[in-house]
């Protein structure tokens, strides 16, 4: 099957031109129409010459999003669930905040990670979007926003899948989303979590960019992190902390550690007595997360006091600790739950 036109950097876009013998600078418009213009189809690049537009069409193809459903919650966050050329989807959405709007991307159909309290595990990981397919996703969120004259201006890479486990794609999809001729979102305004796959997070530092990284933790020692993470068992909760003191020592930026807290599992004070020792000199962010219902999982959301209690343990220790603010509850906004909704319709 032919590539995807967005799975190209420009500097691959160049290289193409000058394999066709094409003038440089065709390059440059093509990139233009992609993402500044944000056509649908070579036909509507009309500055270039019509045997271009051929080549161009003959060589690539565009991504194919096929808008399955659409959900939108009472707090402005709309959801997606996209289809793919090959029939499987995956879930998109925007979410709307007062400094601006937010995209939460997908890297993977399905996830093979595993962690116990999450929907995007069920049915396991399918394949590997590429980089274009993620690209995809940020291209069309604009082109909704564009009629409202606002722009995507903030994206988090926290929806279905490992992006760290699609390292490649996932840079590929950065360095597209970042570049000043293309969607020009800053390095800052981007952040990647992973669930601490220590040779990519090593990768990644020393990439050093300003992109955010964010690391699901949602224990603070081996044992636990391994029954509610499966992937602990192949990389350690030790080393995992290591690889994020080699960043911030790498990168000087700080580092975000997401906490989902399990109503009876990993949500008592001495986990958040436990936790803080671990990060209390860290340069470093924890994100609290009341864990969201998910039926196939049995898990219960911790109650309100205890949550404030597990915020007031950590910021004893010195942690910088918040409670994420939740947004599209009503609609089953959290990675995975459409996806498998639609999965138990689609096979019954």
């Amino acid at each position: 099957m032919k590539p995807f036109i967005y799975d190209l950097s420009l500097e691959q876009i160049q290289d193409w031109i000058k394999e066709q013998g094409e003038a440089a600078f065709r390059a440059g418009q093509i990139f233009d129409w992609l993402y500044v213009k944000r056509v649908s189809s070579f036909e509507e690049m009309t500055n270039l010459p019509k045997s271009v537009r051929e080549k161009l069409n003959d060589g690539f193809r565009f991504v194919t999003l096929t808008e399955i459903a659409k959900f939108e919650s009472k707090d402005g966050t709309v959801k997606f669930l996209f289809g793919l050329h090959d029939n499987h989807a995956i879930e998109t959405v925007i979410m709307r905040h007062n400094y601006g709007n937010s995209v939460c991307v997908t890297t993977q159909v399905g996830c093979r990670i595993g962690c116990t309290f999450c929907a995007s595990t069920l049915g396991g990981l399918k394949r590997n979007l590429t980089p274009g397919e993620i690209v995809a996703q940020v291209v069309q969120a604009q082109k909704i926003l564009d009629p409202e004259n606002e722009r995507v201006s903030s994206i988090v890479i926290m929806g279905s899948g490992e992006p760290f486990e699609n390292y490649d794609a996932t840079m590929g999809f950065l360095r597209t989303m970042i570049h000043p001729k293309g969607l020009n979102i800053g390095a800052r305004h981007i952040t990647v979590s992973t669930s601490g796959i220590v040779p990519s997070m090593i990768k990644f530092a020393d990439e050093n960019t300003q992109i955010n990284l964010a690391i699901s933790i949602h224990a603070p020692n081996d044992t636990l992190r391994s029954k509610l993470m499966p992937v602990n068992r192949r990389f350690p909760f030790v080393d995992v902390i290591n690889a994020c003191k080699y960043y911030i020592e790498k990168t000087g930026r700080r580092i975000t550690f997401e906490y989902a807290l399990i109503g009876g599992v990993n949500d008592r004070p001495e986990h958040a007595e436990e936790l803080g020792e671990v990060l209390k000199d860290m340069l470093c962010h924890v994100n609290l997360i009341p864990v969201n219902y998910v039926p196939e999982r049995n898990y219960v959301r911790t109650p309100r006091d205890d949550i404030f209690e597990f915020q007031r343990v950590l910021q004893k220790k010195n942690v910088n600790v918040t409670i994420r603010r939740e947004q599209g509850h009503d609609i089953a906004a959290a990675c995975g739950q459409l996806r498998a909704k639609h999965m138990e319709t689609t096979t019954g």
